[in-house]
């Protein structure tokens, strides 16, 4: 696999990779000992954990869906090593239970990658990445009686049924 030429290209790459269905592809994107987090907080240590994780996932979870990348933000933090932050649209995921038609979700993914050579090229290969979903006009989330996360704002008071 020829790694992203620039830290700004991650993105496209990651979701190349995905709409490609090809989780090995996708993790090649990471370092051996990088680590991820997904949208629910499942944290993964290894480029193998990353990898085993996503080909479930886009075989089971999402096999019908699109992974789009929006705004893209670059910040080098060091010689060599960048923060990139990308919004992205996912439709397409798998029903499940009483949803018949999951909605599209928007993300906002980040990866903290690094510079480096193999086979005498130069890449950008990822030593994390975060993957946060986005919920339109809430602030945070509060946990019920019941034990379950909503979404809330405080600004008007409203908390998601």
């Amino acid at each position: 696999m020829r790694l992203p030429g620039s830290p700004d290209a991650i993105p496209q790459a990651f979701a190349d990779a995905w709409n490609a269905r090809d989780p090995d592809r996708l993790a090649e994107l990471f370092d051996e000992d990088a680590t991820f987090v997904n949208v629910v907080g499942l944290w993964w240590h290894s480029r193998e954990a990353i990898r085993e994780a996503h080909a479930y996932g886009l075989r089971e979870l999402f096999p019908d869906s699109t992974l789009r990348v929006g705004r893209t933000v670059v910040r080098i933090l060091a010689p060599g090593v960048a923060l990139v932050q990308a919004r992205m649209r996912l439709d397409g995921q798998t029903a499940v239970g009483d949803i018949q038609q999951p909605g599209v979700r928007h993300t906002v993914f980040s990866f903290v990658a690094r510079e480096v050579t193999e086979a005498g090229r130069v890449g950008w290969r990822c030593a994390s990445a975060h993957n946060t979903d986005v919920v339109p006009g809430m602030e945070t989330h509060v946990r019920d009686a019941d034990g379950r996360l909503r979404d809330a704002d405080y600004r008007s008071g409203r908390v998601s049924s």
